[in-house]
């Protein structure tokens, strides 16, 4: 990988944990556990539209990595991993079938399948059929969020940052 894109990618590994640890300043939505916005996935959908699998999911990884480290705990890290991963090739294939339209449906089955993911490793991690009483709630909520992001990363990809994408990088 060249330093150029090596350097672009690590600016968005900050940039998707800035918005993950201002997120976490965050009070809760609302009182059910695993419910957040999922801000730094408006990330991810950009990468996905410019850059490859690969090196979408280092970004990911990465910022998983790193907010566990600075904010969480090791618990923390399975579920993170498993919504992210979940959500990743969700959005990946979503944004497939749709050609890279439809931003906002991505992020809609991307935010179902995080929330999803954490869902399994919770009834795993606690083998409590309780636990699935969540996932009304769970689908809800994940597919608000997730056309809340899909909505902001489709602005910001038109608006905001007009000249990203694989080794095309502005001369400004």
């Amino acid at each position: 990988m060249k330093p150029k894109k090596l350097t672009t990618l690590a600016l968005y590994v900050t940039l998707s944990l800035a918005i993950y640890a201002a997120e976490s300043a965050l009070p809760p939505l609302v009182p059910i556990p695993g419910i957040k916005p999922g801000l730094s996935n408006i990330i991810t959908l950009i990468l996905l539209r410019h850059y490859s699998f690969r090196e979408t999911a280092l970004v990911l990884t990465a910022r998983i990595l790193l907010s566990t480290l600075l904010f969480g705990r090791l618990l923390s890290l399975f579920y993170s991993l498993a919504g992210g991963l979940f959500s990743l090739l969700a959005m990946f294939f979503t944004g497939r079938l749709l050609q890279q339209k439809a931003v906002f449906l991505t992020g809609a089955m991307g935010g179902l399948t995080h929330n999803l993911g954490q869902l399994l490793v919770a009834f795993f991690l606690t083998a409590t059929p309780g636990v699935l009483s969540y996932l009304p709630f769970l689908v809800l909520s994940g597919i608000l969020t997730g056309l809340f992001t899909g909505f902001t990363a489709a602005f910001a990809d038109k608006y905001l940052l007009p000249h990203i994408g694989g080794d095309d990088f502005s001369s400004s």
